[in-house]
C-alpha cells in the first residue's frame, strides 16, 4: 500500500458519490449543475475526503467503511471545491488557472462562479443531513465549525488582513490552522465521528489532524516557491507578489524544511495509540510532507 493507491482509492469512491448527487439536482438550472460539476469533477488529489475515509477506517473496525463515513468525504470534497472556486474570482486572488485548466470564472463568468460556490455549500451540508445517519448533527456541526467565521473562512480573512505585514511565527501558524489546517483536521474528525470513535481515539486523530494541518501549509508555500505551473496544475510564485506572510519568507528554505518534518513527526507520533489500523494515515502524511506537486 502506498500513498497513490490509497488516495486513487478513496478518490474513486468519493467521485462515485458525488455523480449520485450531482444526479439528485435533475430540475435545477442546468447551466449551474454545469459550473458545479465542472471543478467538482475537475481531478486532484482528493486529499481531505480520503483523510475522512482513512480515519473511519482507523477509528473504526479497521476495514469498512460506512455510509456515513463516504458523505462526510463528499460533504468535505464539495466544501473544499467551493473555498477554491470562490479564492480564485477577480476580487480575491484572480486566478486564471486551477488544475491545469481555466477557473471556473474563466469559464462560466463571476456570478455563475459565485452562485456554484453557494450551491456547494449547501449541497454539502444537505449530503450530511440526508446521508449521515445517527451521526448526522454532529457531522454537521464538526463541519460547518471548520468552514465558517473560527475556521477556514475566518483564517481567509486574518490571511488577506496580514497581506504586506510582518506577521510572527506564533501568527501565521494561527492564520494557517484556520485557513488551511481547520478542514484538514476535520476531515480527520468527521471520519472519526462517523464510526462512532471513543473520545481517545477522536483525541488521536484530532491531534494528527492539527499537525498534518501545519505540514501541508508549509509545504504549499513551499511548492509557490521552488515548482512551477506545469507541475502544480495553477499559478506559482503569487504569495510573493501579493505580499503574504509565508513560511519560507519568514523561515527559508531549509527553515520551512524542518517546521514541515517536525510536524510529521508529531502527526505520526500522535497515531501511536491507533496501532496498525492506522498505518494508512501514517503513508498519507509522509505523502503530505514530501509530495513534490
Amino acid at each position: 500500500m502506498d500513498a497513490a493507491a490509497i488516495l486513487k482509492s478513496h478518490g474513486q469512491a468519493t467521485e462515485n458519490y458525488l455523480r449520485q448527487i450531482l444526479a439528485r439536482y435533475a430540475s435545477a438550472p442546468k447551466r449551474l449543475i454545469e459550473a458545479v460539476e465542472y471543478s467538482l469533477m475537475a481531478g486532484g488529489k482528493r486529499l481531505r475526503p480520503a483523510l475522512v475515509l482513512e480515519c473511519a477506517r482507523a477509528a473504526g473496525d479497521g476495514k469498512s467503511i460506512p455510509a456515513a463515513a463516504l458523505a462526510g468525504a463528499g460533504a468535505m470534497e464539495l466544501i473544499h471545491t467551493f473555498s477554491l472556486v470562490h479564492d480564485d474570482l477577480p476580487a480575491m486572488d484572480n486566478d486564471d488557472l486551477r488544475r491545469g485548466r481555466p477557473t471556473n470564472h474563466k469559464v462560466f463568468g463571476d456570478a455563475m462562479a459565485i452562485l456554484a460556490g453557494d450551491a456547494m455549500v449547501t449541497m454539502a451540508f444537505e449530503a450530511l443531513a440526508v446521508d449521515g445517519g445517527q451521526q448526522a448533527g454532529r457531522m454537521v456541526r464538526e463541519l460547518a465549525a471548520a468552514s465558517g467565521p473560527e475556521g477556514m473562512i475566518g483564517g481567509q480573512v486574518l490571511d488577506m488582513e496580514g497581506e504586506n505585514k510582518g506577521l510572527s511565527l506564533e501568527e501565521l501558524q494561527q492564520v494557517h490552522r484556520l485557513k488551511t489546517g481547520a478542514l484538514l483536521r476535520c476531515s480527520c474528525r468527521l471520519g472519526a465521528v462517523a464510526v462512532g470513535a471513543s473520545e481517545s481515539s477522536l483525541a488521536a486523530i484530532s491531534d494528527y489532524g492539527r499537525h498534518i494541518g501545519l505540514a501541508f501549509q508549509i509545504v504549499d508555500d513551499l511548492l509557490d516557491v521552488t515548482s512551477t505551473p506545469e507541475r502544480m496544475g495553477k499559478a506559482t510564485g503569487k504569495d510573493q507578489k501579493k505580499g503574504k506572510n509565508t513560511y519560507p519568507a519568514l523561515l527559508g528554505l531549509e527553515g520551512s524544511r524542518e517546521q514541515a518534518q517536525q510536524q510529521l513527526s508529531a502527526a505520526v507520533q500522535a497515531l501511536t495509540s491507533l496501532g496498525p489500523a492506522a498505518e494508512g494515515l501514517r503513508i498519507l502524511a509522509e505523502f503530505v510532507v514530501h509530495r513534490a506537486f
